[in-house]
């Protein structure tokens, strides 16, 4: 992408040698079936501000953590058939939020590419890498012992990755090393991936297109 709009020269050289981001990196994704109705706006330069109202309360506190410890501005709504069950407004929002990345990502030219977190919450330890390569892969090794979280289904932390994943061409292992209590595997899992995604799409400033031998990605 390239630098923002009336940014003077030098600004923009002081971002790029402190490895930092330019702002204005941004999306807004609308998704509407006859399952859900989402609405999702992403800042990757944002400051981990979020206004959330997904119905189901576990996952708005889990994408609460994202934005936060990603440093990231998200706001999502979603009106789905809860009367169901959870899995479709919390797939969808994955595949929302992964077209988000991608969009706001743009051209990727300057950023790391790669990212990695080892989070600890508590008793649990787990482990986030991405790679923005353009090319989806999903690698997912974790258990729970229950259920649900709250009004959310554990199983769902598995599908809602998986969707952020293809959704926006992108490289994502999430490994639980240990773990006793779901509440914080899941949390763990969330804020890990948060900052890997928020290493990833960092600017370096030795990278002067994108960070690819094929010189595209």
């Amino acid at each position: 992408m390239g630098e923002p709009t009336g940014c003077p020269i030098v600004v923009c050289a002081f971002f790029k040698e402190r490895g930092e981001r330019p702002m204005g990196r941004k999306a807004e994704v609308r998704r509407d079936t006859k399952e859900t109705r989402i609405s999702l706006s992403l800042d990757l330069d944002g400051t981990g501000k979020s206004a959330l109202n997904t119905g189901i309360g576990f996952f708005d506190h889990m994408l609460d953590g994202f934005a936060r410890h990603g440093l990231f501005d998200l706001q999502v709504t979603c009106s789905g058939d809860l009367e169901v069950d959870c899995h479709h407004s919390i797939e969808d929002t994955g595949i929302v939020l992964g077209t988000a990345i991608r969009e706001a990502a743009g051209d990727k030219k300057g950023i790391r590419r790669y990212g990695h977190c080892i989070l600890p919450m508590d008793e649990a330890l787990v482990l986030c890498a991405v790679d923005l390569s353009a090319r989806p892969y999903f690698v997912y090794d974790a258990k729970f012992s229950s259920d649900r979280c709250g009004d959310m289904d554990t199983q769902m932390a598995r599908e809602f990755f998986y969707a952020v994943s293809y959704a926006a061409g992108m490289n994502l292992h999430i490994k639980v090393f240990y773990g006793e209590n779901d509440h914080h595997i899941m949390e763990a899992m969330f804020k890990a991936f948060a900052k890997a995604l928020d290493m990833a799409v960092a600017h370096d400033a030795r990278i002067l297109d994108v960070l690819s031998t094929k010189g595209a990605l």
